[in-house]
């Protein structure tokens, strides 16, 4: 049996992975996701530009250059790729100055003196200018006429401070359950169950495209002749989570590549050109509690997605065997897929919906709580003991579909009418 079982198990890898398909399909994916890392790096190459440094032109008129330069430096050396900006005193007119800004897409700056208001000052530019550098040369320029002010009324700079100094607020949080950290959490756990969704799909086709094919080659018949449906059966589930399980590892390979490359492209730097985008969506999550919840929860978690694809395998497996070909598969398919999406929809309002009830009794249910609880932990919705209880229960639904799965696969695996198939369904299960 054990030869047999084998046998039909490499054949049916084989069937999946030794195709120009297989090969196809993940170059793709290679290239997707890879691109879809360094995506900033890419656009960048082919003449886009994520940071919005310009080469700065002044003309001033209030002889206030030097500080302008000096204090607008100051504002930018601590954002990525500002540090190579020039700031130049420009000495030629206005319409040479805007000639060079159409033709180089350079930056004006013009400082004019202001009878009521100190100075005022005017930005040029081609096209419009970014936030990030509009705000630094705002900044800079509000910070000299502070200077300004306080040299006119002789107040001393330790007097401007003290005027200045903000008044401390202590903010104190009745309500525990921060809302929007638990949707910016269940967002980035989207991120991280999409693959297992994508895997699941990839799943319950595979094993019901490939049993109905069988089944209408008539090849079935030839091979029950030689082994027995639960040989057959075990067979296909083994190939098939065999698949899923290396398909997942070369995602998780191509994700190691794509940061690897981003790592080289951005000399070390993780974020890169996005780090002005990126950095304060970071600050207002809690890293560290993030950190520590899944250090904890990743092996259960692991063990979890496992039992989860043979649970959705066998229960494929169960209905392809009651399918006369593919097009009845596929409508009896589309439950499974509605189940799968509604933990994954589940676990992206479980942020929104901190407390629910409702959805803490959705992780408990198989088929569901592999999508959900990774998401509930991490949240602090459910506790470790939570998820034990969803693992114990998804055990006992494997063990159900292979008790009484079985004995529907051994009767429908050469049926191939669908007259009064239910019925003998039934029969079967109660069937000693």
């Amino acid at each position: 049996m054990n030869h047999k079982l084998w046998f039909l198990t490499k054949m049916s890898l084989n069937k999946k992975i030794k195709t120009k398909w297989f090969l196809i399909a993940n170059l793709i994916f290679l290239i997707l996701i890879v691109g879809l890392i360094n995506i900033d790096s890419i656009i960048r190459a082919f003449g886009g530009e994520f940071n919005e440094t310009k080469e700065v032109l002044v003309i001033d008129n209030l002889n206030i250059f030097d500080e302008f330069k000096l204090n607008y430096l100051n504002n930018t050396k601590y954002i990525s790729d500002y540090d190579e900006i020039e700031v130049i005193k420009y000495t030629k007119t206005y319409d040479e100055a805007t000639k060079e800004v159409e033709e180089d897409n350079k930056i004006l700056l013009v400082i004019e003196p202001d009878n009521t208001n100190y100075f005022h000052a005017k930005l040029i530019s081609k096209d419009e200018v970014g936030t990030i550098t509009s705000t630094i040369i705002a900044t800079t320029l509000n910070a000299i006429r502070s200077k300004i002010v306080l040299n006119e009324y002789n107040i001393t700079n330790e007097m401007y401070s003290n005027i200045n100094t903000p008044v401390e607020l202590e903010t104190v949080i009745l309500n525990k359950d921060n809302i929007e950290d638990g949707m910016m959490i269940s967002s980035i756990m989207q991120i991280v169950t999409l693959p297992i969704f994508m895997l699941i799909i990839f799943l319950v086709q595979m094993i019901g495209a490939e049993v109905n094919e069988e089944k209408t080659t008539k090849s079935m018949e030839i091979i029950i002749s030689n082994v027995s449906p639960k040989t057959h059966f075990i067979s296909k589930i083994i190939a098939a989570n065999t698949f899923v399980i290396i398909q997942g590892l070369l995602l998780i390979l191509y994700i190691a590549i794509g940061i690897g490359l981003r790592l080289v492209l951005n000399n070390g730097n993780l974020i890169g050109e996005l780090d002005s985008e990126i950095i304060p969506i970071i600050n207002t999550i809690n890293l560290n509690s993030i950190a520590k919840s899944i250090v904890i929860v990743v092996p259960i978690i692991i063990v979890m997605f496992l039992l989860t694809f043979i649970a959705y395998s066998l229960l494929a497996g169960i209905l392809a065997s009651m399918t006369t070909n593919i097009e009845d598969y596929q409508q009896l398919q589309t439950p499974i897929i509605i189940i799968s999406l509604a933990g994954y929809y589940l676990s992206m309002a479980s942020g929104m919906f901190k407390g629910s009830l409702f959805i803490r009794i959705m992780s408990y249910i198989p088929f569901i709580s592999s999508l959900l609880t990774p998401t509930l932990f991490v949240i602090g919705e459910i506790s470790i003991f939570d998820l034990i209880i969803s693992i114990a229960l998804l055990i006992i639904t494997i063990f159900l579909l292979i008790k009484y799965g079985l004995k529907i696969y051994k009767t429908g695996i050469l049926n191939y009418s669908g007259t009064g198939l239910w019925k003998k369904m039934f029969k079967a299960i109660k069937e000693k």
